[in-house]
């Protein structure tokens, strides 16, 4: 490979564009980055964690406040952590780390992927599995493991579907699941709202809520009541903290995230994942939660086995079968896609769509086992803490090398076939987490904070004594042209690109965003009605109803017409980059 001259910018232009730092032209603004993270959490794990929390017998204030200091704390380590390194690189941590760490570790952290992302989808296959047996009176699985041969058929069925449409369909669903976020908050939200006045019935003799007050009342005394389901005192508030904060560690404190806010134009992007963190997370759990309690009480089962299906049955209607196979479906299949990225890399004689397939297939017999969804809470913890490390060893080497003294990309410059610091820091770090979790000092929900410091300082320690702390300067002048000339190439390309999105104003197009716009709103309203106007329990079930009949009419207008506005603003794009095109090659 030519190493300088015309011969670098011919391989800079044939290298693939994941290899290479996200040009300028392809940045996008803070908007972009709230309905990007408002859309990647709000799903279906949603409802499994809400009913979790209540599961583990937390309290109300343990919720209210537990859940927004641990979702502040999330944004701020996306924001201060995760943020800056991928707009300094514009490069996915999967690129970032096989510059720095070599083969053998990029070959680790994808089984490591291959993994922790089909274990996530096959609980979202089950997930899905549990709405659509309703409508084939097959028994809910109140066992860790299957109990009925129809539910395995069912759920093997479900997994099929997922990993075809991973496979064949992947770019269509991408383009399904980026209109689902508004609809899906609208949903969460109107779900608690329609069951408080059911709870709130059942505690004060009422259906109407006075005050915040009362509310808390209700909340306190059916939901959130600060004892587990065997009535013992239940968690508080520093392990809900604790989770919030640790349920996305892999992509903050890990940095799989970078992937994501790589594109992002300035630094504060990063807090626009509070969209995220505060709505999918904070207002979906606790509406998750109270949705769950109000369907265990009137289904008379516990909530330590109560399926999302019946919860969103109950709370929704037909409108809650879409919710959870919708939620379901998009994550399962985002996970999967990941995993079958992951595995084709470490295959590489398989095309990713036979690797997807490979792992398709355990992800199917994995999703026939109820038990896999209802560990979510621990799953993500766990799941987080496995790469944390690699997160501390990018940490390392990007922030503190410069400082003191080192090498950056050190053992590429060093020729090292093997970055053996970084292998041997990830498996001190997860013997250090194994160790302070089996001697129980302190909650598992926070082993990834001592877990990340320890693998910056061993990481330091190790590299210096390997070579990190020697001077190479022909490799970095090398790299500071490479760079130099990926800035030209991207420069070049950017004078041939559209200069901004074009907007679609026509009549029919706004016609398109009214009719969607109101299938939102419709069930917003019915929702307000019925927590705010249903005098008594007759009134009450009337205005449920109501909701239940116009919901899942308004939920089939919102999906055909947004994804109809959806296909014509990106035809309309399509149509404008090839008019630039012709342009400029006259």
């Amino acid at each position: 490979m030519a190493t300088t001259g015309p011969g670098l910018d011919r391989h800079i232009a044939q290298m693939d564009d994941e290899q290479l730092p996200v040009p300028p032209h392809k940045l996008h603004r803070w908007p972009h980055f709230a309905g990007l993270y408002a859309a990647e959490h709000v799903a279906a794990t949603e409802f499994v964690i809400g009913a979790t929390f209540v599961a583990l017998g937390a309290g109300i204030w343990d919720i209210l406040i537990g859940l927004l200091v641990g979702n502040a704390l999330a944004v701020l380590s996306f924001w201060l952590i995760t943020t800056p390194i991928a707009i300094e690189t514009r490069l996915s941590l999967f690129t970032y780390l096989h510059r720095i760490a070599g083969d053998s570790m990029a070959w680790l952290y994808n089984w490591a992927n291959v993994i922790i992302f089909s274990v996530i989808s096959a609980a979202m296959i089950t997930v899905s599995a549990t709405a659509v047996r309703i409508l084939f009176d097959i028994p809910a699985q109140a066992q860790p493991y299957p109990t009925d041969p129809a539910f395995v058929v069912l759920a093997l069925a479900v997994a099929a579907i997922v990993v075809l449409i991973a496979v064949y369909g992947f770019n269509a669903l991408t383009e399904f699941a980026s209109i689902c976020a508004p609809w899906l908050m609208v949903m969460f939200t109107a779900g608690g709202m329609v069951l408080l006045p059911e709870l709130a019935e059942s505690v004060t003799g009422t259906t109407t809520l006075g005050d915040f007050s009362t509310f808390i009342e209700v909340a306190g005394s059916t939901v959130f009541t600060g004892t587990d389901v065997d009535g013992e005192p239940g968690i508080g508030i520093w392990e809900v903290i604790g989770f919030a904060w640790a349920a996305n560690t892999f992509s903050h404190f890990g940095l799989i995230d970078m992937a994501l806010l790589r594109y992002a134009k300035r630094k504060r992007s990063g807090l626009a994942t509070s969209t995220g963190m505060m709505f999918g997370h904070y207002v979906a759990w606790i509406s998750a939660g109270l949705m769950g309690a109000a369907t265990a009480a009137v289904t008379q089962t516990s909530i330590a086995v109560l399926e999302p299906g019946e919860v969103a049955w109950h709370a929704l209607g037909a409108s809650g079968f879409v919710i959870v196979v919708v939620a379901g479906w998009t994550t399962a299949n985002s996970n999967l896609y990941r995993a079958g990225l992951a595995a084709q890399a470490v295959m590489p004689r398989f095309s990713r769509n036979k690797a997807t397939l490979l792992v398709g297939l355990g992800v199917a017999v994995i999703s026939c086992f109820p038990f896999i969804y209802r560990s979510m809470l621990p799953l993500l913890t766990y799941a987080g803490l496995l790469l944390v490390p690699i997160g501390g060893i990018i940490f390392a080497e990007h922030h503190l090398f410069p400082r003191l003294g080192f090498s950056r990309f050190w053992a590429r410059y060093k020729g090292l076939a093997h970055n053996v610091p970084a292998l041997a820091t990830w498996a001190l770090s997860l013997a250090f987490a194994c160790v302070l979790n089996l001697s129980d000092v302190m909650p598992f929900y926070y082993l990834f904070v001592p877990t990340w410091c320890v693998s910056i300082a061993a990481y330091t320690l190790l590299a210096k004594r390997f070579g990190a702390a020697e001077a190479y300067p022909e490799a970095e002048a090398s790299e500071r042209d490479f760079q130099a000339r990926v800035e030209a190439f991207h420069a070049q390309q950017g004078a041939q690109e559209p200069a901004g999105p074009t907007r679609d104003t026509s009549t029919l197009s706004r016609v398109i965003k009214a009719v969607w716009i109101l299938g939102l709103v419709v069930p917003s309203l019915l929702a307000v009605k019925v927590l705010f106007f249903s005098a008594d329990l007759a009134g009450y079930q009337a205005n449920r109803e109501l909701f239940y009949d116009i919901t899942i009419w308004c939920t089939l207008a919102y999906f055909v017409f947004a994804y109809w506005g959806l296909k014509r603003a990106k035809a309309v794009q399509e149509g404008r980059a090839a008019f630039v095109t012709q342009t400029s090659s006259r």
